[in-house]
C-alpha cells in the first residue's frame, strides 16, 4: 500500500509539470533584439527559445535523478532508491555538461 500511495504522489509531481511545458501566447513567445549590420542598430523581433533550450541542463539533470531514483526504488527499496538517485544524477551530469555539450554553430557572413 505503501509504494502505491509513493507511486500515485510521484505521478500527481508529473503531471504538475505538464503545465509548465504547455506553450504560452504568441505574445510571449517573441522578444527583441539588437542587432548591428554595417555601424547601423535595429532591434528585430525574434522567437523566444523553447522551454527546454532555456532549461536544458536542468531538465536533463532532473530526468537522470528521477530515472535512476525509480530504477534503485524498483531493486533496493527505499535505500536502493537514494543510491540510484545519486547514481542518475552523477550520469546526467556527466552526459550534460562533457559528453553532450551545447553546439553552438557560428557561421561567418560575408558580404562584398
Amino acid at each position: 500500500m505503501k509504494k502505491v500511495i509513493i507511486l500515485m504522489i510521484m505521478m500527481t509531481l508529473f503531471a504538475g509539470t505538464l503545465v509548465f511545458i504547455s506553450p504560452t501566447t504568441v505574445e510571449a513567445q517573441t522578444y527583441l533584439r539588437k542587432v548591428t549590420v554595417h555601424g547601423r542598430t535595429r532591434w528585430v523581433r525574434t522567437r523566444k527559445p523553447s522551454y527546454y533550450r532555456r532549461h536544458r541542463n536542468r531538465i536533463n539533470m532532473a530526468v537522470g535523478t528521477g530515472a535512476g531514483a525509480l530504477i534503485g526504488g524498483a531493486v533496493g527499496g527505499g535505500k536502493g532508491a537514494l543510491i540510484g538517485a545519486g547514481a542518475g544524477l552523477g550520469g546526467s551530469a556527466l552526459y550534460t555538461y562533457k559528453l553532450n555539450k551545447k553546439k553552438r554553430h557560428y557561421r561567418k557572413v560575408r558580404r562584398y
